[in-house]
């Protein structure tokens, strides 16, 4: 049996090392590339060469210039355009496309190791950057923690544990009738009860605070455009996560949800299918991003017999769609900050990229799209500087495409090189 067992655990390594990468034997790299997307100005800048040190970079510029240290492993990239990692400012790695009863059947162990396969699709799609927003008893920290200590490929996460939910809310445990007495690990109801559980979800590693704000499409009994958590419930919800070093993300669909979660001063709006003008405003007042999560709806009406929806779901889903597009549009040219989302898990993890291609046909220009997913989510994160650019001091976060990203930017969706950390984990230029 300890044969076995060693025999599987030299399997599994294996295999992980043959996912993650070959590890950099030295402490400096190079990649030169043909083009360099500069995603703060959209210049794209010809014949670039970064040198990375330990992971992080510490000079960028034309080749000629360059000074490359004598031990460096050189990457040359001369036909490609790199620019940063993406990033995605909510995912739900833990979680796949199930909606209906047979979600009930999952262990919390099993959506760990769900997460772990999923965090393998997302940075192979080109995003080294996630923030999950909502998994079951910490199973996002423990894949958070296996990524940093190198046990499993994935990209960057910060995670924010159960989401907080009223009960009977969109966040809580809603399928299940009386006499089974399900609650949600996130639910908390009162003043009281919602400082207790920031201060529990802090307490068990969550980088930041998750709240459902008001009604969801996915979930039984409830109404999107209904507010759930009191504008005291969700200052308080703030107050307390701020103090503490943690920002706040509202899943927020309803005008008024939305309204009270920018007044009680949250970082960010997730969705926000009913923004309205007084909503927009508020947000511009607070400062407050929107991460709107577009290309679900794309992919659920396109794919309805893959998704199992009862029916309930899939009516507050064709009522929702639609409205949020045009809704959204509204908020993206009245000028709200923007970070890039998706809610992957509503659809297969992977195809993340695709959400570029619906913000453009809403307002947004290729370049706005691009920056939502680079500086924007940086500065949403707080690690602005770390990630969403490629200059001095930002780890070495990188992918590369064909073509420009600016006049076309569906090529984001066929990403070819990704490195994270200054260690390539795919180059099919390399074949």
């Amino acid at each position: 049996m300890r044969k076995k067992i060693c025999t599987a655990v030299v399997a599994v390594s294996l295999f992980l090392l043959g996912t993650h990468g070959i590890a950099q034997t030295s402490r400096h790299v190079v990649v030169h590339a043909g083009h360099l997307l500069d995603v703060k100005t959209g210049k794209l800048l010809a014949d670039q060469t970064l040198v990375i040190e330990d992971g992080r970079i510490i000079s960028t510029g034309g080749a000629a210039e360059a000074k490359i240290p004598g031990d460096a492993v050189r990457i040359e990239l001369p036909n490609a355009t790199v620019l940063p990692g993406l990033i995605d400012a909510h995912t739900h790695l833990t979680m796949e496309p199930r909606f209906g009863y047979d979600r009930l059947a999952l262990s919390v162990p099993r959506e760990a190791l769900i997460g772990a396969k999923n965090a393998r699709l997302t940075l192979l799609a080109g995003f080294t950057t996630v923030r999950n927003v909502g998994a079951r008893d910490f199973s996002d920290v423990a894949l958070r923690d296996a990524i940093n200590a190198g046990d499993v490929p994935g990209p960057r996460l910060l995670v924010s544990g159960p989401p907080l939910s009223i009960t009977g809310g969109h966040c809580d445990n809603n399928m299940l009738p009386f006499e089974y007495h399900a609650t949600s690990d996130g639910v908390a109801d009162g003043i009281a009860a919602v400082q207790h559980k920031v201060r529990e979800n802090i307490k068990y590693g969550a980088d930041l605070i998750k709240v459902c704000a008001t009604g969801g499409v996915l979930s039984l009994g409830d109404n999107p455009q209904h507010s759930q958590y009191t504008l005291e419930e969700m200052k308080a919800i703030v107050a307390d996560a701020h103090r503490l070093g943690r920002k706040v993300a509202a899943h927020a669909h309803g005008a008024e949800g939305i309204r009270w979660a920018a007044e009680a001063g949250v970082d960010s709006i997730e969705h926000g299918s009913y923004i309205d003008d007084a909503g927009i405003a508020a947000m511009k007042e607070h400062g407050t991003y929107l991460v709107p999560t577009l290309y679900l709806g794309d992919w659920m009406i396109d794919n309805t017999g893959l998704t199992h929806l009862p029916p309930p779901l899939l009516a507050k889903a064709q009522e929702v769609i639609p409205a949020a597009r045009k809704n959204i549009a509204h908020a993206f040219a009245s000028g709200v900050k923007v970070a890039f989302g998706t809610d992957a898990a509503v659809y297969p993890h992977g195809l993340n990229a695709h959400e570029f291609a619906v913000m453009v046909r809403l307002g947004l220009t290729p370049l706005q799209a691009i920056q939502t997913a680079t500086v924007n989510a940086a500065d949403l994160l707080g690690w602005s500087g770390k990630v969403g650019s490629l200059e001095p001091g930002a780890w070495a976060d990188i992918v590369a495409v064909d073509g420009d990203p600016v006049k076309d930017v569906t090529t984001l969706e066929r990403v070819k090189f990704v490195m994270k950390g200054g260690e390539v984990v795919k180059n099919e230029y390399a074949k």
